[in-house]
C-alpha cells in the first residue's frame, strides 16, 4: 500500500533532523490508495467521531475502526502490521516498536476553517497499555489543498528553563500524501497554532497513527 522507501537515507535524515528526530516522506501511499482514502473522508460536519473545540484545539477526530470505509480500514490494518512496524524500525533504529491497534488519539483527523492545534508535546505513557509512546505518524490527505490556507505542521525547539516551546525551526506544509514521522520523546513541540483559512467546504484532513 505504500511506495518503496530508502531506509538508509531516511535513517540518516532521522538521526540528523532538528529540532527533534523526524523524517518527511512524500508520495507515501501508492497513488491509487491515497486517492481512495482521500475520497473516503466524511464531511467535517459529520456526527461521527468527536468534535474538539477548546483552548488547545479545534478539530474533528474519528478513531473507531467501525467508522472507517474499506480502503482506510485496510490502510490502518497494514500500518498496524509487523511488516510495516519493521519498516518504521529501520527508519528510526528503535528495535522494540509495536503499533497501537487501539488508535488511541489516532484515526481520521479533520481541521475545518478556523481549526488549529496549539503547540504541544504528546503524552508520554499510553493510558491503557502503560507503554511509552515513541513515534507519531501523520499523513496529509487533502488532494487539492492550497498552501495559502495554512495548516502546515510546525516543529519548535525546546526551552529547557521554562519547559515551553522556544522557536519555530521547521514547518512541514500540508502536501497531499506527505507523511511526517517523528520521535515523541525528545521534547517534541509540534502543532498548527495559526487558525486554518480554507474555504468552508474544505477541511485539512490527515491520518494519524502511533
Amino acid at each position: 500500500m505504500i511506495n518503496e522507501l530508502n531506509y538508509d537515507k531516511l535513517h540518516k535524515e532521522w538521526m540528523e533532523a532538528q529540532p527533534f528526530r523526524h523524517v518527511v516522506v512524500d508520495n507515501f501511499f501508492d497513488d491509487e490508495t491515497a486517492l481512495k482514502i482521500a475520497s473516503e473522508y466524511p464531511n467535517v460536519t459529520t456526527d461521527k467521531g468527536v468534535f474538539y473545540n477548546n483552548a488547545l484545539e479545534i478539530k474533528k477526530a474519528i478513531g473507531d475502526w467501525n467508522q472507517f470505509p474499506k480502503t482506510t480500514y485496510n490502510a490502518f490494518d497494514y500500518m498496524c502490521s509487523m511488516e510495516f512496524v519493521c519498516k518504521i524500525r529501520e527508519i528510526t533504529g528503535i528495535t522494540n516498536l509495536r503499533s497501537d491497534y487501539g488508535l488511541h488519539g489516532g484515526g481520521f483527523h479533520m481541521h475545518p476553517r478556523g481549526g488549529k492545534l496549539n503547540m504541544h508535546k504528546d503524552y508520554s505513557i499510553h493510558p491503557k497499555l502503560g507503554l511509552e509512546r515513541r513515534v507519531n505518524i501523520i499523513i496529509y490527505m487533502t488532494p487539492d489543498w492550497e498552501e495559502s490556507w495554512g495548516g502546515g505542521l510546525q516543529l519548535w525547539s525546546h526551552d529547557e528553563e521554562r519547559n515551553l516551546p522556544k522557536e519555530l525551526v521547521k514547518q512541514v506544509y500540508n502536501k497531499f500524501n506527505r507523511a511526517v514521522i517523528f520521535d515523541t520523546t525528545q521534547n517534541s513541540w509540534h502543532g498548527l497554532p495559526d487558525p486554518i483559512d480554507c474555504p468552508w467546504n474544505k477541511s485539512r484532513n490527515s491520518l494519524a497513527i502511533y
